[in-house]
């Protein structure tokens, strides 16, 4: 039973409608329909719609219940009681989705039978029947949207892309450094002791097979031999000078530099996680150069001075862009799992409660609250709340958050 002062709430809030000047109407909507206005709040809180006399309080409840629709009739500020009229509600929201909410009388109000789902983020439409009267209101309710016209989205750097099946892997980050390969790595030696008559190659020159790299007068014959490049490579140290004197040291220090190793140093469980056959995204320190190789075998010996077990694998480097010595890190992939939909960390964003992306329609921008499942370093599961194929913000996703909460879309029940 509602007590006096609800009541003369109603009152009052009937009585400003019907003071209203012609054209003052508001909330009007826009198919030429009889005046209708939204004036404030009811007496329980929800949003009150009134028309002629007649009212409808409509408010979204959610009090240890999914969120559902409740609401209250009234005429000349009278409560009336729930079967005292019929009630739809009509929500369309960012995208083209439509959903009808049917009522059904439950104590002193009339019950909505579906969940609104996240977002509250919809244009209303309210179609009520009072006694013989049909009554009809339309208003905009939007929480978590903004517009962002494509020009300025476009010079902020803001990139959106289809929403899809993905692939979870679980990836092991280790270090590493690039040698070259030991088979195709040589220091070419002076054959006999001597002087070196001649050098004819350089730090950095490249060679072919049996090319002459310097010319040695043998202190054993007295006449001079040839020293050859055993195979085609890159000359990576020259200890050789006209007039030297050829011995025990190596001359020259050559590599062919077109496939090089990652040595990847594993440390407790990932040594027994990881082998060979498995991907793996190689990454250099000094500049974030990324290259994708697999494993070719774990060492069966231990470091002595690191104590880690050592993986190997090959680069193709024909482009000569890696170097030997080069430090990197490496994301090794143990297992991958493929999933019906995920989306980029990067889309990520939070709001209120919720892990939200950004769902763009034109030049509308919408949240999307969702349920997560797995993740790796890059992308993770949805198992609720974004349908595939839904464009979505995957870069500069904070700056959309930035414009929603400047905006003051809010929570509006």
């Amino acid at each position: 039973m509602m007590n006096c002062i609800p009541i003369r709430i109603v009152a009052l809030a009937l009585a400003l409608a019907g003071c209203a000047e012609p054209g003052d109407e508001a909330a009007n909507d826009d198919h030429g329909d009889a005046a209708a206005s939204e004036v404030g709040k009811g007496p329980h809180g929800g949003r009150l719609l009134v028309q002629d006399g007649y009212a409808v309080e409509l408010q979204i409840f959610e009090e240890g219940v999914p969120p559902q629709y409740r609401a209250w009739l009234y005429r000349d500020g009278q409560p009336l009681p729930p079967d005292a009229g019929h009630l739809q509600v009509v929500l369309r929201r960012l995208g083209g989705v439509t959903d009808t909410h049917s009522f059904e009388p439950e104590g002193d109000h009339l019950a909505g039978r579906e969940v609104v789902y996240e977002p509250h983020s919809f244009d209303v439409e309210v179609l009520a029947t009072i006694g013989e009267r049909k009554l009809r209101w339309d208003f905009a309710s939007y929480e978590g949207r903004t517009t962002i016209a494509s020009r300025i989205a476009e010079q902020a750097g803001v990139r959106t892309s289809s929403a899809g099946p993905g692939v979870i892997r679980d990836g092991h980050e280790v270090q590493g450094l690039v040698t070259t390969v030991e088979e195709r790595h040589a220091r070419v030696m002076a054959r006999f002791p001597g002087p070196i008559r001649a050098v004819m190659v350089g730090v950095g020159d490249t060679v072919r097979t049996g090319q002459p790299l310097a010319r040695i007068e043998s202190n054993v014959s007295l006449s001079e031999y040839t020293v050859s490049a055993p195979f085609a490579g890159t000359v990576l140290t020259r200890n050789a000078a006209v007039g030297d004197l050829a011995g025990t040291t190596h001359l020259f220090e050559i590599a062919d530099l077109s496939q090089l190793w990652v040595d990847l140093h594993l440390f407790g469980a990932d040594a027994q996680h990881i082998r060979p056959g498995l991907p793996v995204e190689v990454t250099r320190l000094s500049d974030d150069a990324k290259a994708h190789t697999r494993l070719d075998r774990v060492l069966p010996g231990t470091a002595t001075a690191s104590q880690s077990t050592v993986a190997r694998a090959t680069l193709d480097n024909a482009d000569g862009a890696w170097r030997p010595g080069a430090a990197v890190r490496a994301r090794v992939t143990v297992s991958e799992q493929p999933v019906d939909l995920a989306v980029p960390l990067a889309a990520l964003q939070s709001f209120r409660d919720w892990q939200v992306v950004f769902v763009r329609v034109g030049d509308e921008y919408e949240i999307r609250p969702l349920e997560l499942g797995r993740r790796d370093s890059r992308h993770v599961e949805v198992l609720d709340g974004l349908e595939p194929g839904a464009e979505i913000v995957v870069e500069q996703s904070y700056l959309v958050k930035a414009d929603i909460e400047k905006s003051g879309a809010s929570h509006d029940h």
